[in-house]
């Protein structure tokens, strides 16, 4: 657990006050938003068990989300549409849902002035980051939002599943399984579907809210 913390002790000996960790879930699939989440602790704060949200069981991902709420000092989630997605490119919207998830930490009342973020910096962020390549397995905040943004995803996914129930979105969260996309050269695609990518628009269906027959 120390190694996981020395990222965000690094960012306060160099000056900050409030590190924060961003992430996102579901930039890959083929159906659904995507979602990002940020999350700061205070210094010391620990939360067993962090770690790559992609490699934690579904039940210890859905364990540990509610603690990681209790002990952060703040945590803010945040989404981009399918239709978003489609009209920007997924690249910036995955870039809006992040910001949108440092807004609804800042709305919580917790600034942060240091954002540690996994994978790449985000673009015109106002506020100092640092982008650390695996950081959801290496950082602890950022392995924080990334479970944070993963369950509540996965609770979005499962109510998409309830009202289509026929493409199987709670199994396979809206990622290209063979099952996924036997369903979509089925029954096309649906308004929850990123119309622009490959995996979609290979299904040779238009968007459609027909249910299955």
């Amino acid at each position: 657990m120390v190694a996981l913390l020395a990222a965000e002790e690094a960012a306060r000996a160099e000056g900050a006050r409030v590190v924060a960790g961003v992430d996102e879930a579901g930039r890959g699939a083929l159906a659904g938003p995507v979602f990002a989440a940020a999350v700061a602790f205070t210094p010391g704060a620990i939360v067993l068990g962090l770690d790559d949200s992609k490699l934690l069981a579904p039940e210890v991902r859905e364990e540990l989300a509610p603690r990681i709420r209790r002990v952060a000092a703040a945590w803010g989630v945040g989404s981009a549409s399918a239709a978003e997605i489609d009209a920007l490119g997924i690249a910036p919207a995955t870039f809006l849902a992040m910001r949108r998830a440092l807004d609804g930490l800042a709305a919580s009342g917790t600034q942060p002035d240091f954002v540690l973020v996994d994978g790449f910096p985000i673009p015109s962020l106002p506020v100092p980051q640092r982008a650390v390549v695996r950081g959801d397995a290496s950082v602890a905040c950022i392995a924080a939002a990334s479970i944070l943004a993963k369950t509540s995803r996965d609770a979005v996914l499962r109510g998409l599943d309830a009202a289509s129930p026929w493409y199987g979105f709670a199994a396979h969260k809206g990622y290209g399984s063979a099952a996924h996309l036997a369903a979509l050269r089925r029954h096309g695609p649906s308004p929850d579907h990123r119309l622009s990518f490959a995996g979609v628009l290979s299904s040779g269906r238009t968007a459609s809210t027909v249910a299955a027959a």
